[in-house]
């Protein structure tokens, strides 16, 4: 009698005839040679009798495996499965007179106390009743580093697995290939289509199941504080599973930065814990999302809770691979929503601070949160003189082109110096410097918007009498100290501002002041470091103050 081993999922294929011991093994000289990480180099020995083949393991990492079973011996006949480490062969007869009954005897003898496998050659393996059938005590697990993305690719090439029913029309392994790098390829264009983050976790798991035998699929990605947060998970029919990653393999997986396939994740002892139970997980695959940097973004995860050894090593080559472009898509989308978010808050903030200052702003994750704290600021306050009168002789788009073009070159003197405006309070200007990023220099910057801001006033006024418009006159008070800095308001609308007794100081100051006068504090005065030239006023009090407080006025 002489038997083949065919190769499931793989292009191995051994002829076996009758001999004293065969090796199978990953060494190049066993008998049967399967290269495979898997495989031990001495895996098993076959010994080929009239009616089967005695198949025993020789203490290989991985097992060996007849219809599922982990086994230490075994009789095999034609129709039998048998699995060296993840590698699986089928059990043919070449040659031979093959007597069913004869087999059962033989088997009975060689393997009492194993489970009788009943098979017709094209019929479904059916485990008997009688004896019950060992659990697998150590399951085949392989732990691999994910290579970069062409070596991913490359991966695909090397082995044939079980992606679909499509790779199993066709036994030339050049053409298994190919198709493949066609899915990846579908697949690559279709994630590309979409940079909605949500979007793409749901194309992802699509793919999944249209490319893999998997029974449920979970997208899981890292947030802010490293924890796995849940996005995607479902089974095969689209109903919500809500199952997380089981926390042994996901922390393995991203912990090690590997892709990790288990044939029976319960049995396995690396990944005994509840949640693998709980959840009735037996073949599963998960591989880890790599962004740019070497950086876990998450982990995709298929697994199937029914049925061991579901998954090949093919498959895991070919979950890495498109978990390296589901990671590129989701990475893109992620960079395009934290764009648009930076967007919006930038085109809020520009609004009141300078282009630079703005991006800055814009790219905190804290930018746009209620509440605040107390920092140190110098404040300035701007105001018209005289305006009420004014506003009376002229008619409305007058006075409102007049104040356009005022408050545009007070504002870019503001933001010339580095500062940020507060707000416009009818015809006056406030602005700060301090919040909410703090320079070593804010007081002796705000000291010179507040010189800008004169000479600019002066230039507008000498074109506006050239025109035969009406001139403007301001005054302007300076102080610094400490103010409660930050968003006020509602969710609704926020509104970025400092409050406190030293802004009070500061707007009256600025109502003290005379038209072209510049008057500043005592606190302001002492942190400038390079004052302009001062004269001192006798102290002035102001309302909300107790005390009359020392003043100073800035020769121009």
């Amino acid at each position: 009698m002489t038997y083949r081993l065919t190769g499931i999922a793989n292009e191995y294929s051994f002829d076996l005839g009758a001999s004293s011991t065969m090796v199978v093994g990953r060494a190049v000289n066993s008998d049967c040679p399967v290269v495979d990480p898997t495989v031990s180099r001495r895996h098993a020995e076959l010994r080929v009798e009239d009616t089967g083949i005695q198949v025993k393991d020789v203490g290989s990492s991985n097992g060996t495996f007849v219809n599922g079973v982990k086994v230490e011996s075994y009789f095999v006949v034609p129709g039998d499965t048998v699995t060296f480490g993840s590698v699986m062969f089928r059990v043919e007869v070449t040659g031979g007179d093959f007597s069913n009954a004869t087999t059962e005897t033989r088997r009975a003898d060689y393997a009492p106390d194993t489970p009788l496998a009943l098979h017709d050659a094209d019929a479904t393996p059916v485990v008997s009743a009688a004896p019950t059938p060992h659990r697998p005590t150590s399951p085949t697990t392989i732990v691999r580093h994910v290579p970069t993305s062409a070596e991913s690719f490359a991966a695909i090439g090397k082995q044939s697995g079980s992606i679909q029913a499509v790779m199993a029309t066709t036994l030339d392994p050049a053409e298994k290939d190919r198709e493949k790098l066609r899915i990846l390829l579908e697949v690559s264009k279709g994630l590309s289509r979409s940079a909605d983050v949500d979007v793409l976790l749901r194309k992802v798991a699509d793919y999944a199941f249209e490319t893999l035998e998997a029974d449920r699929c979970t997208i899981s990605l890292l947030d802010e504080r490293g924890q796995m947060v849940s996005k995607v998970s479902r089974d095969r029919r689209g109903t919500a599973e809500g199952a997380p990653v089981p926390q042994s393999i996901a922390r393995t997986v991203i912990e090690d930065k590997v892709a990790v396939l288990s044939d029976d994740a319960v049995e396995d002892e690396r990944f005994a814990g509840q949640s693998v139970l709980m959840q009735q997980v037996r073949s599963a695959m998960c591989a880890p999302l790599m962004g740019a940097e070497d950086r876990v973004l998450g982990v995709l995860y298929v697994d199937n809770s029914v049925t061991t050894h579901r998954f090949s090593e093919a498959d895991l080559d070919f979950l890495i691979a498109f978990a390296g472009i589901a990671a590129v898509a989701i990475e893109n989308g992620q960079f395009s929503d934290r764009i648009r978010r930076e967007a919006l808050v930038r085109s809020n903030f520009e609004r009141f601070f300078t282009p630079h200052l703005a991006a800055r702003i814009a790219s905190s994750a804290d930018a746009v949160k209620l509440g605040g704290d107390k920092r140190p600021v110098a404040v300035l306050f701007s105001d018209i003189r005289g305006f009420t009168a004014l506003s009376e002789t002229m008619n409305p788009d007058a006075m409102a082109r007049l104040l356009s073009e005022y408050f545009t070159e007070m504002v870019e003197c503001v933001f010339r110096h580095g500062g940020t405006l507060d707000k416009f309070i009818g015809d006056a200007v406030m602005a700060q410097w301090g919040a909410p990023l703090t320079e070593r220099d804010d007081v002796d910057r705000a000291m010179e918007a507040a010189l800008d801001m004169m000479i600019a006033l002066d230039q507008l006024n000498a074109r506006w009498a050239r025109e035969s418009r009406p001139t403007l006159q301001i005054g302007i008070g300076l102080n610094f100290g400490e103010a409660f800095a930050g968003n006020i308001g509602s969710e609704r609308r926020l509104e970025y501002t400092v409050i406190g007794s030293t802004v009070n100081t500061a707007s009256r100051l600025c109502s003290a002041a005379g038209p072209g006068e510049i008057l500043l504090s005592e606190d302001f005065r002492l942190a400038l470091k390079t004052p302009p030239r001062l004269t001192p006023l006798a102290p002035m009090e102001l309302k909300g103050k107790r005390q009359a407080i020392p003043v100073y006025h800035v020769v121009r």
